[in-house]
């Protein structure tokens, strides 16, 4: 018998259940004394028990798990030296599982487990056992403690915690790149036998991928493994345990590989030569169209930025790169022309930003395409000569001048003549005027530079054959200064001389303004119209002037006002002067000059009210104004109050109806004869209830026989009111005077008792029930009674 034969047997052994027939042995040894380390405790009796040493025994019971007989699996027996087999003894079983997994055999000591055991659940089980007397229950051997350990057997397969794994690799990795590494556990017991020693393999994802056994480290296995051409693989892996052999459980997983994008392409244009047209027209910044360059990458491998590397249309274009789209806009730099060129080339390139040296020989990682650029002749509007135009001219020219000329050019082939015409949004006042032909502009009203100094028109000019294109220019009109105007006082002055004034006192500085503005600057000269004997002009020479008195003393009960006529005249071409007038009032002042008083009765008014006193009571007056006003528009704007306040505020409304009527002899009751013959009623008479606003004319209708029914005579008079346009909607007719026909008790009133000449029988009311018995009784006693006497 060979090697491998033996351990196939004794592994096929190790499979089998056997029952443990281990016995534990108990025997008292002459030597009383007691142990170090034995426990010490007191019995009843109150004397020291002491731990004996025993014989021999065996601590550790071994049973297999997952027992499936049908009888409770025997683990071992236990016995004691003491037990002479007469039953004297009994075998008592506690700790883990003891009386419901484990129980004993009280009398022999044997140990049975009494259901399946999971080596999973649980390893190992500790148990005491002890030997004591049936008799008296005391023990004759000391409490022992011993081990059932649980053999394991291959009953769990390997599990991985993942069902399914994701993972990834860059495309074009070398044979042997790590992907992923994947672990399943195996729950059996790992210490003994190779039931949990687990072997990795690979079930699908050959030849791409391959795994190691003994780590579940997943690799790739193929060289260059292009994304562009396959992205995604799926991998099944194997967890064999047993070591991997024959007749072990094995556990799967599925392993998502995706290849991960390198920059393995290049850019590349879909078409050698591009061709675009733009109108002439388009302004600059103007999109002409695109061009794309395609990458087989993706993300930021795929990125591509253009440029425009040749051409004799580099300075016209720009291309500007689209990072949304990837994709070359090309632009227009310069105005085009079409009666200057016609079509442009340019060649474009795109270039990967991003390139991995790695891949350097797969390269040049850029691509170009020609792209040419056609432009289209349009009816362009004029041009004119310069962008803008400033014309300068002075105010006092005469009308009908010119000031200046725009001129404009048809750049169409064509060569159209051209119309010019003013904005006159730009020309509120219609000062300026244009000539349509050749764009001469003069003036049609005067120009006042101090009224304004600058014009700012907008010349419009147009085709005569297309007078819907149109360019405008702005010209800017300078209105330059004249002297034309006089210079005057800056402000007013209110100057005062006092009473006790002397000579040579200056009582007033003046200055002056002017509104021209000349190119030197201003320049006044202060002088007086005539000689005054009380006061004189000095001039400063820097365009003020000093008023001084010539004389000592005034007298305001004399002259209390003087008038100074004061000449002012500039240094421009033409000299132009003005006479501005002093007011001068004489005051009493005190001897430091300060005014008191410039009126000579000013010393008789009664002291007033002061400012703030005046205020307090005109804002006095205003609040009791306002407060009077909206009193009134809130009582204006008041409310009646509703009769029921709440759902609470419930009251009774009493309508008294005591009017009975006249009964039988009221002869100015309603009559039925009037309604059958309408031809009764007179023909202007009015109601007296109400007023009508117009009288209408009665339409006169045919009168209706006797024997015709109340109710079809009440509905033919309804329907030809209703039609009637003149018959005013306030007329209302009630009637209560029909009960209907066919009705089998007939009239039940008594008020035509009285004209039938016999008498009537009331018999039949008892025939119509009960309801009616009451009613039979009164009448029918009445004729009874009246029989009797």
């Amino acid at each position: 018998m060979t090697i491998q034969q033996v351990l196939l047997l004794l592994l096929l052994w190790m499979w089998l259940p056997h029952p443990c027939h281990t016995e534990m042995l108990f025997k008292r040894t002459p030597d009383l004394r007691p142990k170090r380390s034995g426990g010490r405790a007191s019995g009843n009796d109150g004397k020291a028990i002491h731990r004996q040493k025993r014989g021999w025994m065996w601590n550790q019971f071994f049973l297999l798990e997952e027992y499936t007989g049908s009888d409770y699996q025997y683990v071992g027996k236990l016995h004691s030296d003491q037990d002479k087999g007469d039953g004297s003894l009994k075998y008592i079983l506690s700790g883990d599982g003891a009386g419901t997994l484990f129980i004993i055999d009280e009398k022999t000591g044997d140990i049975h487990a009494t259901r399946r055991i999971d080596r999973e659940e649980k390893a190992f089980y500790t148990l005491r056992a002890q030997a004591i007397n049936r008799r008296t229950l005391r023990p004759v051997e000391p409490e022992s403690e011993f081990v059932i350990k649980i053999h394991d057997i291959n009953d769990n397969e390997p599990t991985f915690p993942e069902e399914i794994y994701t993972a990834s690799v860059p495309e074009m990795s070398v044979v042997g790149t790590s992907v992923v590494q994947v672990t399943a556990t195996d729950a059996d017991d790992p210490s003994y036998g190779n039931s949990a020693r687990v072997i990795y393999s690979i079930l699908q994802g050959q030849p791409y991928f391959s795994v190691e056994p003994e780590t579940g480290i997943i690799r790739t296995a193929l060289p260059n493994m292009n994304r562009e051409n396959r992205e995604q693989y799926q991998v099944v892996i194997q967890a064999k345990d047993m070591g991997g052999q024959m007749g072990g459980l094995s556990g799967t997983t599925t392993v998502n590989i995706t290849l991960t994008d390198v920059n393995d392409n290049p850019p590349r244009f879909a078409q050698s030569t591009i061709h675009l047209r733009i109108p002439e027209s388009s302004p600059v910044g103007t999109a002409i169209g695109s061009v794309k360059a395609t990458d087989a990458d993706t993300g930021k491998n795929a990125e591509v930025e253009y440029r425009i590397i040749d051409g004799d249309g580099t300075d016209m274009f720009d291309i500007v790169t689209q990072k949304d789209t990837q994709e070359g806009i090309i632009t227009v730099r310069k105005p085009l022309d079409y009666e200057m060129r016609r079509l442009y080339t340019l060649k474009v390139e795109a270039e990967n930003t991003h390139v991995d040296p790695r891949f350097y020989y797969l390269g040049p990682f850029k691509d170009t395409t020609i792209v040419k650029i056609s432009v289209e002749d349009v009816d362009e509007p004029p041009v004119f000569s310069r962008s803008s135009y400033l014309f300068e001219v002075h105010e006092d020219i005469e009308l009908g001048t010119i000031i200046g000329t725009v001129m404009a050019r048809d750049p169409d082939s064509a060569s159209s003549l051209i119309r010019f015409s003013l904005d006159r949004h730009t020309d509120l006042d219609r000062i300026f005027n244009i000539h349509s032909g050749n764009g001469s502009i003069y003036t049609s009203k005067p120009l006042d530079r101090e009224i304004s100094q600058w014009h700012n028109l907008s010349v419009i000019a147009a085709e005569i054959n297309n007078p819907k294109d149109t360019t405008r220019v702005p010209v800017y009109v300078r209105i330059l200064d004249v002297n034309d105007n006089a210079p005057q006082f800056a402000v007013f002055y209110d100057t005062f001389v006092c009473e006790n004034a002397r000579a040579g006192q200056l009582i007033q500085t003046i200055s002056a303004v002017d509104k021209d503005d000349p190119l030197g600057g201003q320049k006044f000269f202060f002088s007086l119209a005539a000689v005054n004997p009380n006061f004189t002009v000095q001039d400063n020479e820097d365009n003020t002037a000093r008023i001084l008195t010539r004389r000592n003393g005034f007298s305001r009960h004399e002259i209390s006002t003087y008038l100074l006529p004061v000449v002012i005249s500039d240094n421009d071409y033409p000299i132009q002067s003005s006479t501005g007038t002093l007011t001068i009032r004489v005051c009493a002042c005190d001897s430091r000059g300060n005014m008191q008083s410039c009126n000579a009765e000013a010393f008789l008014l009664p002291a007033g009210l002061s400012t703030g006193a005046l205020v307090a009571i005109l804002l006095c007056i205003i609040i009791l104004l306002v407060i009077v006003v909206l009193f009134a528009a809130l009582k204006r704007q008041r409310k009646k109050e509703p009769l029921i306040l709440s759902k609470e505020d419930i009251r009774d409304n009493i309508v008294s109806y005591n009017d009975e009527g006249g009964g039988e002899e009221d002869t100015q009751a309603f009559d039925i004869g009037t309604l059958r013959n309408p031809a009764a009623v007179e023909d202007k008479k009015l109601r007296r209830d109400i007023i009508p606003e117009t009288l209408f004319v009665p339409r006169r209708t045919p009168s209706a026989p006797d024997n015709t029914d109340v109710r079809d005579f009440i509905n033919q008079r309804l329907k030809e009111h209703d039609t009637d346009p003149s018959a005013p909607p306030y007329d209302s007719l009630a009637t209560y005077a029909y009960e209907g026909n066919d009705s089998i008790a007939e009239s039940l009133s008594s008020l035509e008792s009285g004209t039938t000449e016999g008498d009537q029988n009331y018999d039949y009311l008892r025939e119509w029930g009960p309801r009616f018995n009451k009613l039979a009784e009164m009448y029918g006693g009445g004729e009874s009674d009246k029989d009797t006497s």
